[in-house]
């Protein structure tokens, strides 16, 4: 992003593991989306991985940044598969940091059929340890202990320190779900924080995506991913200083049949 490290620029995209139409060409997409918006610390969820390979890794060098897995994540992977690229491929969260990562653990999430986790980071900053958290809400009984879980995690005090603690989810949503206005009552949802006031396009999934447009009507035009975050124990309150959802195509193709969500969270201790 910048030379100010007190603003950490935060996305999470849901990146749509191998399904769709020629993924390597939406990998690519991914890539340049990127590097255009050039965020310090990204979740990615329905996360490709073949042996010891990561689509994290893949990322990581393309991009120059640092890069972790954990698995399993929703959904499973489809049985039979949909086409052979997919073959022996298992579905995980990554996440991609400007900073070393010191450290990561696979959290189990409440989930009776799977046993889904949360990716839990320690990213070495500049300023002091930055815990981040990677998640992904299944469409299954456990969502609303998902979702608490999520926020049990990020709010741990033994994640206090001078950053704050980011999580980057696809929660599965909408934000005026109780469930998820429980949530937002714990920790700060920066697009609401940025643009409550403004008429911005919410819907991170949404029928103008073409892969997107395929699935149920009342599951699309929603706002299911969140970039959220708590203070730390510094004192210092945070400002989040814009969020937008990307749309931008490569080559006339959506990099994923979600919209990625960047958000500038502000640490430096300037009030809101």
């Amino acid at each position: 992003m910048n030379g100010d490290t007190a603003v950490i620029r935060a996305a999470t995209w849901n990146v749509w593991w191998l399904f769709g139409e020629d993924w390597h060409r939406r990998e690519r997409g991914i890539v340049a989306t990127l590097e255009k918006w050039d965020p310090d610390v990204i979740g990615l969820q329905e996360c490709w991985a073949l042996g010891d390979r990561t689509q994290a890794d893949a990322l990581g060098e393309e991009l120059g940044l640092h890069a972790a897995f954990a698995e399993p994540a929703y959904p499973p992977v489809p049985d039979p598969v949909e086409h052979p690229d997919q073959i022996g491929v298992r579905m995980g969260l990554g996440l991609l940091s400007r900073w070393p990562i010191s450290s990561v653990v696979a959290q189990p999430l409440p989930s009776a059929a799977r046993d889904l986790v949360a990716l839990d980071a320690r990213i070495e900053h500049p300023r002091g340890t930055l815990h981040v958290i990677v998640g992904i809400a299944g469409d299954d009984p456990e969502h609303s202990a998902q979702l608490t879980a999520l926020g049990d995690l990020a709010c741990d005090t033994r994640r206090d320190g001078p950053l704050p603690v980011i999580v980057l989810g696809d929660l599965n949503t909408d934000s005026g779900i109780p469930d998820m206005l429980a949530l937002s009552a714990r920790l700060t949802d920066t697009w609401a924080a940025a643009n409550g006031g403004k008429p911005a396009d919410p819907r991170t999934f949404s029928a103008q995506n073409r892969f997107a447009a395929a699935a149920p009507l009342r599951d699309a035009n929603r706002r299911v991913d969140y970039v959220l975050v708590r203070p730390g124990s510094a004192g210092r309150p945070v400002r989040v200083a814009g969020s937008r959802v990307v749309r931008d195509e490569f080559e006339g193709l959506p990099p994923s049949d979600h919209y990625l969500v960047v958000s500038d969270v502000d640490f430096g201790g300037t009030a809101s």
